[in-house]
């Protein structure tokens, strides 16, 4: 499997020279997001409007996806469904580790450890090899801005996007006013089978739903 959606949010949010993340907050419920759509879309757990069940247990090969799979399976227990809104919220931290993690493994970003004051760590992933997120622009700015038509894969990478609020990120050079709105129409539009496009939705409603309770809960 190539990149994946996750991975490709998580590049789109790191500086290119310090490798500190932008918008960590809404990144991190898309990346979450994104991660959970892609076990939908291979049948590894299914997302019914509010809720997320268990699909097949067998791997994807895809190591970010099979870890962050098992974690929803312990997560899960004896239930049989619990809400998408409750695991994206407890799965957001993590998974933008593990999306960091793997870009690292695959050698698209490099891992820096140093210490903040002297005491405490962090850690910046600034670019190592610029191919991959030169092509995911390039291929955003022809759907969003020049009006190609999308695969499944990217359809479903807007659809988060737009719904985590993260136009900047995809086109920092242009307002947001420009973009939104051809954004939102590839999010609901009819680029895939009816499958995708349901999972597509129920993702972008849960994003969205997490997303206004999180500024609720900071402004009160």
């Amino acid at each position: 499997m190539g990149v994946t959606l996750a991975e490709e949010i998580m590049l789109l949010s790191l500086d290119d020279a310090s490798g500190a993340a932008k918008q960590r907050q809404a990144v991190g419920w898309a990346v979450a997001g994104g991660i959970l759509l892609e076990l939908v879309l291979a049948g590894r757990v299914s997302v019914e409007g509010k809720h997320l069940t268990l699909g097949s247990g067998e791997p994807t090969g895809e190591p970010l996806l099979d870890g962050r799979a098992e974690a929803i399976a312990g997560w899960m227990g004896r239930r049989e469904r619990r809400r998408v809104t409750d695991w994206l919220t407890k799965d957001q931290a993590k998974a933008v580790r593990a999306a960091l993690e793997r870009l690292a493994a695959r050698k698209i970003v490099a891992e820096e450890k140093h210490k903040a004051l002297g005491l405490f760590p962090v850690r910046r992933y600034p670019e190592a090899d610029g191919a991959v997120e030169r092509e995911l622009r390039e291929r955003l700015r022809a759907v969003v801005l020049d009006g190609a038509e999308p695969d499944e894969r990217t359809a479903g990478l807007v659809a988060l996007l737009h719904a985590a609020k993260l136009h900047r990120l995809a086109f920092p050079d242009r307002p947001r006013r420009e973009v939104a709105g051809r954004m939102a129409e590839v999010a609901e539009g009819q680029w895939a089978a009816e499958s995708v496009r349901a999972a597509i939705r129920d993702m972008q409603a849960a994003i969205t739903t997490a997303t206004v309770v999180t500024v609720v809960a900071a402004g009160g």
